[in-house]
């Protein structure tokens, strides 16, 4: 063999060597696991049945209507608060300060020692300036005890509500509203609890 062939048969042989050592350091043990994760949001889902709490027709000063309703809670979360709206359109200007709301009650919440009125005696007028909770245990306390269901709502209950309509007969002349219409709209605006630790 002359001297080249030998020359490349060392680089050859280098050349295998070197690539074994570093072809050598993928044959130490390992293990190899993965972690797979998932995050899912829950859902809030508030129903009111029935959607129409009241229709009514052929009223006069000194009619009330009683209805029931119940605020369902369909979804997988709770719900902490449940504020409501009050808004109405008249087809005669002040005919909403004659329609009153003498309670709307939460009957869930109510205890044996008092009720939770949720609204007690007021004019719509009055009602569309403000946003009570719907779900808040507002019945009395006694010795630092609540009386009657925790405040909110949880996942997959549902509230009783009982609300008393009123004409009010002021007494003096309401020919004026003779005829008239008024449209009602109660919004209810669902809340989530805080944030825990999961």
């Amino acid at each position: 063999m002359n001297i080249k062939k030998k020359l490349a048969m060392s680089i050859a042989t280098g050349a295998l060597a070197v690539s074994m050592i570093g072809g050598g350091t993928y044959a130490y043990f390992n293990d190899v696991e993965t972690s797979t994760n998932q995050f899912a949001a829950g859902t809030l889902d508030l129903s009111v049945n029935p959607e129409t709490i009241i229709n009514v027709d052929k009223i006069k000063p000194g009619d009330w209507m009683n209805r029931t309703f119940k605020l369902e809670n369909k979804g997988s979360l709770d719900i902490s608060k449940i504020f409501l709206t009050t808004s109405y359109t008249e087809s005669v200007a002040g005919f909403g300060e004659h329609i009153y709301v003498d309670f709307l009650r939460n009957e869930d919440k109510s205890g044996i020692l008092g009720d939770s009125n949720v609204i007690a005696s007021k004019k719509l007028s009055d009602l569309a300036n403000m946003t009570p909770d719907a779900v808040k245990n507002v019945s009395p306390s006694f010795f630092g005890i609540q009386d009657g269901e925790k405040s909110g709502i949880k996942a997959g209950t549902t509230d009783t509500m009982y609300v008393k309509f009123r004409f009010n007969d002021n007494n003096q002349d309401q020919n004026q509203y003779q005829g008239a219409t008024l449209e009602l709209k109660w919004q209810f605006d669902a809340q989530q609890t805080a944030g825990t630790s999961k």
